[in-house]
């Protein structure tokens, strides 16, 4: 199965075991990872690779942000990148203690491609009529990404489960 990470993490699927089938044929992904994983289903799918799942964890859903929002986030990196960070993953794990996640670099560029995604519902289409089962999964208790709107842009083309009191991690504690 391949795994992508979320923006400035790495190897932090052990948090998620309880959402994740191992298998060859699945993609999962975390957070920005989610967008990653999203765009390589959708590449393997036009290039006739087998795709069984795609796994959503916490998907980067800013879409619905005002742009005002998405310009403060990306001047608040460009100023002290450092404090920016850890301002982020504290906000990832709130409501909860935080666990142990290692730290993978980062760019401006990527946090902009982050930031400015725009999920696209015929690539969405396109993954089921290729017979790819797609599931999103959303704590309601995430203090990064738009959770409600998240929730009700996927609900038409995946199984959406949302997690009470779970934060952007999914943790319930």
């Amino acid at each position: 199965m391949q795994f992508y990470s979320g923006f400035s993490l790495k190897n932090e699927e052990y948090l998620f075991e309880d959402f994740i089938t191992p298998c060859e044929y699945n993609i999962c992904g975390f957070s920005y990872g989610a967008i990653k994983a999203f765009e390589e289903a959708y590449r393997a799918t036009k290039s006739f690779k087998r795709v069984d799942k795609l796994i959503l964890l916490s998907p980067a859903f800013f879409q619905t942000k005002p742009k005002k929002f998405i310009k403060l986030q990306l001047m608040g990196y460009k100023k002290d990148e450092a404090s920016y960070i850890k301002e982020f993953r504290r906000l990832c794990f709130l409501p909860h203690n935080p666990k142990i996640v290692q730290d993978s670099s980062t760019s401006y560029d990527d946090l902009t491609r982050l930031l400015n995604y725009q999920w696209d519902k015929e690539k969405l289409l396109y993954l089921l009529e290729k017979g790819v089962e797609i599931e999103v999964y959303l704590g309601l208790e995430d203090r990064i990404i738009d959770v409600y709107g998240a929730k009700d842009f996927f609900i038409d083309f995946s199984t959406v489960t949302s997690i009470k009191n779970g934060n952007h991690f999914l943790q319930i504690n």
